[in-house]
C-alpha cells in the first residue's frame, strides 16, 4: 500500500514539474533564456538544442544575446527562432544574435495570465486524474480481499490530502507566475 502511495505522489510530482517547466518559457516581459529551451537548430542534418550550439547570455533585462560556436550556423539560429512560436525577431551583427523584448501591452499581459491560468487548470485535472487511478487501484485491492475497509478508507484520505496539497502548490505556481506577469 505504501509503494502504492508513493507511486502516485510521485505522478503528482511529476505533474508539478511540467507545470513550472511549462511555466519557465512564457516570458514576462524580461529576457529568461529558458524561452529558448524547445528550440532546435539544423546542425549537420541533426536537430540539436540551441543550448549545445552556441552560448546564450542575458546582458541587459530584456535582451538575449546568443552567440554560435560556429559563425555558419548563425542563419539557422534565426531561422529556428523565426519559425518558433516565440513572436520575436533576431537581429543579427554577423557574429552573435540578439533578442530584443518588448514592453508586454496590457491586453498581452491579461491573454498570457489567462494562458497561465488554463495550464494550471490542467496540471490539477492531471493531479486529480491521478487520485481517481489511486483510489481505484485501492479499491480493487480492497475488492481482491488483499485489504481490508479500514485500510481502504486511510488510503483514499491520504490520496485526497496529497491531492490538495499538490494543488494548493499548483495554485501558488498559478499565482506566482500571475503577479510576475502583471508587474510591469
Amino acid at each position: 500500500m505504501e509503494e502504492l502511495l508513493m507511486e502516485f505522489e510521485e505522478k503528482m510530482e511529476k505533474t508539478l514539474a511540467a507545470l513550472a517547466n511549462d511555466y519557465s518559457s512564457i516570458r514576462a516581459g524580461r529576457a529568461n533564456p529558458h524561452i529558448l529551451d524547445k528550440i532546435r537548430v539544423d546542425y549537420y542534418g541533426s536537430p540539436t538544442p540551441l543550448q549545445q550550439v552556441a552560448n546564450v547570455s542575458v546582458p541587459e533585462a530584456r535582451m538575449i544575446q546568443i552567440q554560435p560556436w560556429e559563425s555558419s550556423l548563425i542563419k539557422e539560429i534565426e531561422k529556428a527562432i523565426l519559425v518558433s512560436d516565440l513572436g520575436l525577431t533576431p537581429t543579427n551583427d554577423g557574429k552573435s544574435i540578439r533578442l530584443v523584448f518588448p514592453e508586454l501591452t496590457e491586453d498581452r499581459r491579461k491573454e498570457l495570465v489567462k494562458d497561465v491560468k488554463k495550464k494550471g487548470e490542467n496540471a490539477k485535472v492531471a493531479i486529480r486524474n491521478v487520485r481517481r487511478d489511486a483510489n481505484d487501484a485501492f479499491k480493487k485491492q480492497n475488492k481482491a480481499n488483499e485489504i481490508s475497509e479500514d485500510e481502504l478508507k486511510q488510503s483514499e484520505d491520504r490520496v485526497q490530502k496529497l491531492t490538495d496539497k499538490y494543488v494548493a502548490e499548483v495554485d501558488k505556481a498559478v499565482e506566482t507566475k500571475s503577479a510576475e506577469i502583471l508587474t510591469v
